[in-house]
């Protein structure tokens, strides 16, 4: 009998982490394999929704799926639950945000829960630690997965001193760096904005210079504090005003407009006045795909506050981004600072235009050193991942591993702890 093996996912904008393990999975003879789309509650949403997106998502890639609306929270499980999976790949950690029925602790108690990282490189510490921070590896996902791949060998010893250990943790390098290197090379996809000479690949000569702006969603000491979208989208708006010749492609994190909103940082009438004003420029776009390596390899510069991209758009393009630093975000791990180091980092967006005239001038300054440590540390088997966690699954299933015993924890889980964001009902 071959090996049966759902995805079960709502995080369609992180499919990539999971895409590669699919794909060569499916052509497998050794593995029976099923992709589940469900809803979610993201910041800022108001209940479970957003199931449609990821199907939507899930039938423009060509991969086919079982739709689980939720419309019904016991048949959705019960249907889940029949097709019998012995394992289950998600790439999302975060109990909140799933479904009741769907969270970790149910999913765990019938079938053997294989986690992949969503994000592609562990950059960033919590404050007041060093090493791997907490909510990379101390999650209730975390405990109660059966098998767990990382592209972090700092994060194999940080599982050694879990309740579990880390023999269920496995060095893979990460799925969502090949998948992204994959099609950047294939060239898939088109720039967003049309330009007189259409197309990823078009040499800068005879068409518009391309720049995606990518801030990120977190705001304040309590979480991250890497974005700038409050203080800066007006200064962008303008930049783009000025520059009519620049094509201008805002990528925004998944929970941004929500997180701004939720916590007043922006009123939803002031954020649609302005995407409004965004929108309207003939020189502007917004690009919400779940894909962006097509993005990464069209575009001629990257301006982002962090996180992911600091680390993914060098390793992609061999390019580095304008990493738009807010001077007092968390401190970044030792993998995060040899990902800062890959880009040009400026601490005020005055400094921007400057910098971009010369960029357009001159072209980017040569970082490949800087991206070389960097892949040399972010990617410990290129290529290989997909296949690596394969083998790991066909031993595991070989070896008749049973299901995790909850009994075996003790200690309670990251997001459980005071001062960590309210659990949804």
């Amino acid at each position: 009998m071959p090996i049966r093996v759902a995805f079960l996912t709502f995080y369609f904008e992180a499919w990539d982490a999971l895409d590669e393990v699919w794909r060569i999975m499916a052509a497998d003879p050794r593995f029976e394999t099923q992709v589940f789309t469900i809803p979610r509650h993201l910041t800022g949403d108001v209940g479970f929704g957003g199931e449609d997106k990821a199907s939507a998502f899930l039938d423009h890639h060509g991969v086919p799926h079982r739709r689980l609306t939720y419309l019904n929270a016991d048949s959705d499980l019960a249907e889940f639950k029949a097709w019998e999976p012995d394992y289950v790949f998600v790439n999302y950690p975060w109990r909140r945000n799933y479904p009741p029925a769907f969270r970790p602790e149910n999913l765990a108690a019938f079938t053997r829960v294989a986690y992949v990282p969503y994000y592609s490189l562990p950059l960033v510490n919590e404050p007041g630690e060093t090493g791997v921070a907490g909510h990379l590896y101390e999650q209730r996902t975390h405990q109660l997965a059966s098998l767990v791949f990382t592209q972090d060998a700092s994060a194999m010893d940080a599982y050694a001193h879990t309740d579990r250990g880390n023999k269920y943790v496995h060095l893979t390098g990460s799925p969502k760096i090949d998948h992204l290197l994959r099609l950047a090379n294939e060239g898939v996809g088109d720039w967003p904005i049309p330009a007189a000479l259409p197309g990823p690949n078009q040499p800068l000569a005879g068409r518009r210079f391309r720049l995606v702006w990518a801030p990120h969603h977190s705001y304040d000491e309590s979480w991250l504090n890497f974005g700038l979208f409050p203080e800066t989208h007006a200064q962008m708006l303008g930049l783009a005003l000025r520059h009519s010749e620049i094509d201008f492609v805002l990528r925004p994190h998944p929970f941004l407009f929500g997180t701004m909103v939720e916590r007043g940082l922006l009123t939803a009438e002031a954020l649609d006045h302005w995407l409004e004003d965004w929108n309207d420029l003939p020189n502007t776009a917004i690009h919400t795909d779940g894909d962006y390596a097509s993005l990464f390899k069209a575009t001629d510069l990257l301006v982002t506050d962090g996180i992911s991209f600091l680390g993914e758009y060098p390793l992609v393009t061999g390019r580095p981004t304008v990493f738009l630093e807010k001077p007092d975000h968390w401190e970044f791990s030792p993998l995060g600072e040899l990902a800062a180091a890959a880009n040009i980092r400026i601490t005020e967006f005055a400094g921007l235009e400057n910098l971009l005239d010369e960029i357009r001038t001159e072209g980017l300054p040569d970082y490949s050193e800087a991206i070389a440590r960097l892949r040399a540390a972010a990617s410990p088997y290129p290529g290989k991942a997909a296949a690596r966690i394969l083998e790991i699954i066909a031993t595991d299933a070989a070896a008749g591993t049973g299901l995790v015993d909850p009994a075996e924890i003790t200690t309670l889980a990251w997001e459980f702890r005071p001062g960590r964001e309210p659990q949804l009902p």
